[in-house]
């Protein structure tokens, strides 16, 4: 049975995790050891404690306890449940619940590169994608159209994230990802190298001049291939693409030179992830 804790004290220490701390404080929270993070609506959080993600409290609007939340509720035995109408709450985080439930959890170690990229076919890099509701964008596309992993460089958001795993609709606990280059690390000379060490051919999606289409055969007949986003706005390095094996645009109409970052990133998955 779920412990239920009425919130009668909003400076309770136990709450400081939803309404005092934010993402970069819960990420540290137990440093050097794995943080924590924070999901949100009862089917994100479902999928993460698919995934294997420990729970630690629940915070519930109260009807959903007995409603949309009950279920994923009910998964975690007697952990704390802190619980009160929507307009508190909403006082309390200062924005609205989606969906009228958030849950603590506990991070993981994050997986080596080679790990997770074991039996790939068809991966993701993002290259300092800094927008979170971005970064949600493309793994749903990722988890949707046959990415087999996705790898990010130190800039990225963090997928786990609120805004990141809401709007990925959880899928970021369904496609394997990891951190490429270490934090705060240069990704793409040794990142590279371990690329093609492991049989990827690398294709930068850039509007350069010599730039292959997206539906070139050569790009559908690689056996492995590492799709390579840039950063919104800027796109990626110069370095970078001096370093794929490919570079490749998406033809443009109407006199639009771009697509945003995730827009593209589901047009390059959907034809680049077709299988043999």
């Amino acid at each position: 049975m779920p412990n239920i804790i009425e919130i009668t004290n909003f400076e309770a220490p136990e709450l400081d995790v939803y309404a005092r701390l934010s993402e970069v404080q819960l990420l540290r929270y137990y440093e050097p050891k794995c943080g924590l993070f924070i999901t949100e609506s009862a089917k994100v959080i479902g999928r993460a404690l698919d995934a294997g993600y420990e729970p630690i409290s629940f915070l519930a609007e109260r009807k959903q306890i007995d409603g949309e939340a009950g279920e994923v509720i009910a998964r975690c035995g007697e952990i704390p449940v802190y619980t009160a109408n929507f307009e508190v709450l909403t006082k309390l985080t200062g924005y609205n619940l989606t969906r009228g439930a958030l849950c603590v959890m506990r991070r993981k170690e994050m997986p080596d590169v080679r790990k997770i990229c074991e039996g790939a076919r068809r991966i993701a890099i993002l290259e300092n994608v800094v927008n979170p509701t971005n970064v949600g964008a493309i793994f749903r596309s990722a988890a949707a159209l046959n990415m087999d992993a996705v790898l990010l460089t130190s800039a990225c958001s963090d997928p786990l994230y609120r805004r990141a795993a809401r709007v990925s609709m959880g899928t970021v606990f369904q496609v394997p990802w990891t951190w490429i280059g270490g934090r705060g690390c240069e990704w793409s000379g040794q990142g590279m190298e371990l690329l093609h060490e492991m049989g990827f051919k690398t294709a930068a999606m850039a509007l350069c001049d010599n730039s292959l289409n997206i539906d070139a055969p050569e790009l559908m007949a690689e056996e492995k291939l590492a799709i390579v986003l840039g950063t919104e706005g800027e796109g990626l390095m110069p370095k970078t693409i001096e370093s794929c094996d490919y570079t490749v645009r998406i033809p443009m109409s109407h006199g639009v030179d771009s697509l945003n970052v995730a827009a593209a990133s589901a047009v390059a998955f959907w034809q680049l992830g077709q299988r043999k």
